[in-house]
């Protein structure tokens, strides 16, 4: 798991440094950076997630590489749903929701046709995995 934190944490600085000229896509997904409050700590929390345009809103899954527990980033939008959001060069305040069964129902297809990770993940795990609708708060 090193690893990955230390590719998430290049990752975020390029995307950062370059206000998302550099870093949007990876490995052919839409990626955006997600900042949160730590629902412990209080302190921001900004990770890169592969995140899909849905008309207005951003949808993001809370995967965790399947798993069997949620990602901290999901346990803090459950407390605090207020988020920023970067996508791109846009940066946008957004509110965090669980899809509804009918959004899951809707939305799980597609977003296993986009990141086929995502059906492999699925069948990692025994839990739901929550798909994240990013609404504007404006």
């Amino acid at each position: 798991m090193a690893n990955w934190a230390w590719v998430t944490k290049v990752h975020r600085a390029i995307y950062q440094k370059t206000d998302g000229r550099v870093g949007a896509r990876l490995a052919g997904l839409p990626m955006c950076l997600l900042t949160t409050v730590g629902r412990k700590s209080g302190l921001l929390r900004t990770l890169p997630l592969a995140c899909f345009p849905d008309g207005d809103d951003l949808i993001v899954v809370a995967s965790n590489n399947g798993q069997e527990h949620d990602p901290a980033w999901w346990l803090n939008l459950r407390e605090q749903p207020e988020a920023e959001v970067q996508f791109g060069r846009e940066r946008r305040r957004m509110t965090a929701s669980r899809a509804t069964p009918e959004e899951q129902a809707r939305l799980w297809p597609w977003l296993k046709q986009r990141n086929p990770a995502y059906a492999r993940y699925d069948g990692r795990t025994e839990r739901e995995i929550p798909i994240v609708i990013l609404r504007d708060r404006s």
